[in-house]
């Protein structure tokens, strides 16, 4: 899950991280109040899941209240690439000095968690990475360590910090490492991370994205941070059944059990489509080892409560869940949803007792079923109801 600048804002002060004030606002009115409160120059930034908001015009500079309600007026209802402002934060101004970077990450490829620290901040890092690699520190850590004041030292010498300001930006460094620690976050970044005029390290702009396995676990707070206007609904229904479920943009609705299994019914779907009208899967959705009724009811309802789903395609390998109880659980499914299972369905089932499950399925004799022997056939057939 990805946090919102505000949020992260208010993540950092909870540990310690230097910050500046900022207050949330909806209403131009609320802009106004909040500019007051803060006091002095401030900056209204709109509040959106997605870099560029300067160059789109969402990020402005106001030297009074009343420059702050014009400009959250003009800014709310914004689409900055596809994302409409909801919400503004007005920032306190900052006297910036120097601008600087830092962000640490979990990095799948080489197992472990990568810092990156530059002395130059401000820019978009990518633009850094390739124009002028070597003006980017990249400091592998390790997860069995993290980042103590040794490691920080490393990383603000890799980044040629000078001496007299490393010690300063080794203590933020700190503090942000227990953001990404202790709130069990994927990525923390700060940029810029500035020198003021007076000499102090203030976070002034901070992405945080959590991993949302963890918060389950160890930080049901985090369920406060979701916004419920930008989520998903068909992916929060999802999660409130307990369904692994990642909503796309096709028409093949897809049910396997196992990840890997339902990532190659993806790729044999999307070939097939090629055949069909290039019609695409609409989701991956993963029942695991339990094809019980309700979890099978579950998965279906979602699915065909998507609008552009025309077809589905069950895909199950029989294992330690036999294909006789996967049967019965889409038979005792289908009578569950009843009037709103409206779409054809393609099953193809194999593994353990595949043969039960194949003659459980013909005697029930679903008018919206359809059994394939080959996941390619049944993946071709899918492709072809859902063109049809």
């Amino acid at each position: 899950m990805d946090l919102y600048e505000y949020q992260a804002r208010d993540m950092f002060e909870k540990h310690g991280v230097p910050v500046l004030a900022g207050i949330v606002a909806t209403t131009p009115d609320e802009a106004q109040a909040a500019a007051e409160k803060i006091g002095g120059v401030v900056v209204v930034k709109a509040q959106v899941k997605v870099g560029g908001r300067g160059k789109a015009g969402g990020v402005k500079v106001a030297k009074t209240p009343a420059e702050a309600r014009e400009y959250a007026e003009a800014i709310l209802g914004m689409d900055i690439k596809g994302h409409t402002v909801k919400k503004v934060m007005i920032a306190q101004g900052a006297d910036i000095a120097e601008e600087f970077y830092f962000s640490v990450l979990l990095d799948r490829a080489n197992r472990n968690y990568l810092a990156m620290c530059s002395v130059e901040g401000g820019m978009e890092i990518e633009v850094l990475a390739v124009e002028r690699p070597e003006a980017l520190a990249r400091v592998a850590v390790d997860p069995t360590v993290g980042i103590d004041q040794a490691k920080a030292d490393e990383i603000v010498a890799a980044a040629n910090f000078p001496a007299e300001k490393a010690p300063k930006i080794a203590a933020v460094i700190l503090k942000l490492w227990d953001v990404f620690k202790n709130e069990g976050a994927t990525l923390v970044e700060v940029n810029p991370l500035v020198a003021t005029g007076a000499g102090d390290i203030v976070a002034l702009d901070g992405k945080v994205s959590l991993d949302d396995n963890d918060s389950e676990v160890r930080h049901p707070e985090h369920e406060e941070l979701v916004d419920q206007d930008t989520e998903d609904p068909l992916e929060a229904k999802a999660k409130a059944a307990g369904l692994n479920y990642v909503k796309l943009d096709g028409q093949v609705g897809i049910i396997g059990n196992g990840a890997g299994l339902v990532m190659s019914t993806l790729d044999v779907v999307a070939y097939a489509g090629e055949n069909h009208g290039n019609v695409k899967p609409a989701n991956f959705l993963d029942i695991g080892g339990g094809a019980s009724a309700e979890v099978m009811a579950n998965g279906l309802d979602v699915i065909l409560n998507d609008e552009q789903v025309k077809s589905v395609f069950v895909n199950v390998f029989g294992g330690i869940t036999a294909c006789d109880a996967v049967a019965t659980g889409i038979v005792k499914a289908l009578e569950i949803l009843g009037d709103k299972a409206s779409k054809p369905i393609v099953v193809r089932l194999d593994g353990n007792n595949v043969e039960e499950g194949r003659q459980i399925l013909a005697d029930a004799n679903h008018p919206l079923v359809t059994m394939s022997l080959t996941m390619d056939e049944g993946a071709d057939k899918a492709a072809e109801l859902a063109n049809a």
